[in-house]
Order: C-alpha cells, then sequence, then structure tokens
C-alpha cells in the first residue's frame, strides 16, 4: 500500500484570450501529447485584460497510465533531467513550465504553430488515495500514508533518474 505511482500529467497552455490562438495551442498539445486537448475557460471576467467569464483562454491535456511515464521522461530530457526540488509540494506533486514547446524530443518546429511555452503539473499517488475523491463515504487520506516531500524526490529519482537541483 506504500507503493507510488504515476497518476497523472496534465499539460496547460494558458494564452490569455479566445480566438485562433487557442487553436493554435491545441494544435502543439496535441503534437506533444498525442492526445485531443480541451480548452480552458475563463472563471471571472478581467475588464483590464479585456477577458469576458466563461471565454476560452487556454488549451490543456491531461495523460494517465503508460503514455503519461514515456510522455515524463521526454519532458523531463527537455529540461535536461534536472529539476527543482522547491517544485515539489508537500503531498507528491510536482510543477514545471518549458519555456519553448520545440525543446521536446521528437517535436519539430512548425511555422504555422510557432512556438509556445507551456506548464507541466504531475500528481504521483498511492493505493487507497481514492478515498477523498469517491461519490460515497469520503474520507481524508491518513497523515502516515500522505507522500512527503522527501518519498516524492526519491521516486523522481529511482524512476526518472533525474537529479534534484
Amino acid at each position: 500500500m506504500k507503493q507510488i505511482y504515476l497518476e497523472k500529467v496534465v499539460l496547460n497552455m494558458g494564452v490569455g484570450r479566445s480566438g485562433e490562438v487557442i487553436e493554435t495551442a491545441k494544435r502543439a498539445l496535441e503534437q506533444i501529447s498525442g492526445k485531443k486537448p480541451s480548452s480552458r475557460n475563463a472563471k471571472e471576467t478581467q475588464r483590464d485584460w479585456g477577458v469576458r467569464k466563461g471565454e476560452p483562454i487556454g488549451a490543456a491535456v491531461t495523460i494517465r497510465g503508460e503514455d503519461a511515464v514515456v510522455l515524463l521522461k521526454r519532458l523531463f530530457a527537455a529540461k535536461g533531467n534536472r529539476i527543482n526540488g522547491r517544485s515539489i509540494d508537500n503531498f507528491g506533486n510536482y510543477s514545471f513550465g518549458i519555456n519553448e514547446h520545440i525543446d521536446i524530443p521528437d517535436v519539430k518546429y512548425e511555422p504555422s504553430i510557432g512556438i509556445l511555452g507551456l506548464g507541466i503539473s504531475v500528481t504521483l499517488t498511492r493505493p487507497g488515495f481514492s478515498i477523498r475523491k469517491r461519490s460515497k463515504h469520503k474520507a481524508s487520506v491518513g497523515k502516515s500514508h500522505i507522500i512527503t516531500k522527501q518519498e516524492a524526490k526519491d521516486y523522481l529519482i529511482k524512476e526518472f533518474g533525474v537529479t534534484i537541483v
């Protein structure tokens, strides 16, 4: 029950406005992940930025299973297999960004897409974590079962061969 595994990898491109740039971000995410991305809508109106509530302002795709492991290896390779230890939270989640999506191996430059940055969120889990998400009899995960920062670091070093800075 203490075994840690990769639950999901979420790729997110926030472009800040709707229109053609959303479709461009979706094409870039599909090129990176091989999965169909979805658009993300604004939660509230920001008049200064010209954003209205409900308007699409970004695109995201969630990858799970073996595809997530293969993709995460490519993403770490784009960062030189070096990660910042301060980006790991106290629940086993890790987030980082890539400034140019063409740095990812097997992604070629397309003039119609251009160069875009993206944010990546990695979620680690253990068996039994589903008790906090299920619809009936929700419960919290016990203190001794939560993934600590050090356990997450050890898992990433062992499974993906990264160095922590």
